[in-house]
């Protein structure tokens, strides 16, 4: 059951950016203990990072979730988010580059709701990629 839940979060929320979705799978008191310092590291930051930084950037997102492990209350998913950088990323000015974000997520599921992440990912080589000319 919670393999399901982080795979329905991945695919309506981070790909589809569905806000209902989100509403009903993440937990009031979730905290997010990836989140960079001095960012928001609860819904609303979780939410912002998918629907006004990663989905602008990337109007085809896609994300495929290579393989999952679920012990307890945590799922690790080693996955894969991918798109064309279409609109501004971070201060970068559209490419028109393919990328992909390799990712490895550690999410604490409560009561059928994201309630703990802790994840790593290529992101910051990714930006320097689309830095360069």
């Amino acid at each position: 059951m919670n393999k399901a839940v982080v795979s329905r979060f991945n695919k309506e929320v981070i790909e589809q950016g569905r806000l209902d979705s989100f509403q009903e799978l993440m937990d009031p008191a979730f905290v997010n203990h990836s989140a960079p310092p001095g960012m928001d590291n609860g819904p609303a930051g979780m939410i912002n990072t998918f629907n006004n930084v990663l989905r602008p950037a990337f109007p085809d997102l896609k994300v495929v979730i290579h393989e999952q492990v679920a012990e307890g209350d945590l799922v690790t998913s080693r996955k894969t988010i991918s798109g064309t950088h279409l609109g501004v990323l971070m201060g970068i000015a559209p490419t028109n580059r393919k990328v992909s974000i390799d990712v490895i997520d550690i999410v604490r599921v409560k009561n059928g709701r994201y309630f703990e992440h802790w994840g790593l990912n290529t992101l910051g080589p990714v930006l320097q990629e689309l830095r360069k000319p």
